[in-house]
């Protein structure tokens, strides 16, 4: 483990990760409970869309995937709003339209940009720079700040809309800022798990978590915290096996769940 540290682009990655592992689970905790499971999914396949664009304009891709993953969140929620279209009708409208107009834009890309394309579907340690390290906090700041304010508000619209709009809430604001939240979630993770995979570490520690606890806080607390178990293991495991970043992340997280089925189900046993 202490060699680790020896390298400064796993200094770099093990920060990056640490942060991910605490923002995705806190912000999949509110998409789980509202049942849009599949959002991160959606997201990450229009911020694949900023990516490419990056890649086009010369731009930076984390600054363009931002802008472009904040404006399909917040479409995808009008969209579901509005319309007579249904949530799992409109995420698949954002996964098409998010893969096509990013398989279009790096097409047109100057050549070269494939390779680097990877490193954003699925990760990749190697290439976590001090400039993402900043932003990737900075982003991070701005998530948990978002969860730690409007917290309980949050809670009460994925508990029940109508409640919440009952209650006197601004249920189309706090909708919008969930999307948002979520777009900002998965542009951070992009580096470290990956577009394509980023949605797992949004849904699966959060799922796990609920095998073993009851209230949402609790589920909350313990999902950031297997969150980071599954980044850092993951990573850990990536620079030692020389695998993908992404994929051992998220088969760590599985790993998990598994365990706490099993668990789960004693946990419960013991409570009756």
């Amino acid at each position: 483990m202490i060699e680790v540290l020896h390298f400064d682009f796993m200094q770099r990655a093990l920060v990056a990760a640490l942060l991910v592992g605490l923002t995705a689970p806190a912000v999949g905790t509110f998409i789980v409970q509202r049942r849009l499971a599949l959002l991160g999914d959606g997201i990450g396949h229009v911020a694949l869309t900023g990516v490419a664009l990056g890649f086009l304009t010369g731009t930076a891709p984390v600054l363009t995937a931002v802008l472009v993953a904040i404006g399909g969140a917040i479409a995808i929620e009008l969209v579901r709003e509005r319309g007579r279209t249904g949530g799992d009708v409109a995420l698949a409208l954002l996964f098409y339209g998010g893969i096509a107009g990013g398989v279009l834009l790096i097409g047109l890309a100057p050549g070269g940009s494939n390779a680097t394309l990877t490193s954003y579907l699925f990760g990749s340690i190697s290439t976590v720079s001090a400039q993402d390290v900043w932003v990737i906090g900075l982003l991070t700041v701005a998530v948990l700040a978002v969860v730690a304010v409007f917290g309980r508000e949050l809670f009460l619209l994925c508990q029940d809309e109508e409640v919440a709009k009952a209650s006197g809430l601004p249920v189309r604001f706090l909708s919008l800022l969930l999307a948002v939240t979520a777009a900002l979630t998965v542009v951070i993770a992009m580096r470290v798990v990956g577009l394509l995979l980023v949605s797992a570490l949004m849904v699966v520690p959060v799922a796990t978590s609920r095998q073993l606890t009851r209230g949402f806080r609790a589920t909350m607390a313990l999902a950031m915290a297997l969150g980071v178990v599954a980044t850092l293991g993951g990573l850990l495991s990536a620079f030692y096996a020389d695998v993908a970043p992404g994929s051992a992340i998220v088969l760590i997280a599985l790993a998990g769940f598994g365990v706490a089925m099993g668990l789960g189900r004693f946990v419960r046993r013991s409570r009756t």
